[in-house]
């Protein structure tokens, strides 16, 4: 597994996103929003026009955990796949 552009730290392991465009974004987060539902862990996260902010932590555990950094993986994914 390849989280180098994950960022941990106490509080979750973070990511930003950027792409081209507002829709762009957006597309994305409806692609995470399905897969989260998949996985049923969700993110924490924001937008702003084109970056989209993520921050996973398994809330009821405190930390970081394997669901998170799996669903980190599989957010990875989603854009190595070329669906956006």
């Amino acid at each position: 597994m390849n989280l180098s552009a994950w960022h941990e730290d106490g509080q979750g392991l973070h990511r930003d996103f950027e792409f081209a465009d507002f829709v762009e974004a957006w597309t994305f987060m409806n692609q995470v929003a399905v897969l989260a539902e998949t996985m049923d862990h969700h993110p924490d996260w924001k937008n702003s026009y084109n970056t989209v902010h993520i921050t996973l932590i398994s809330h009821d555990k405190g930390v970081v955990t394997e669901r998170d950094r799996g669903l980190a993986e599989a957010i990875d994914q989603l854009l190595v796949s070329d669906t956006l």
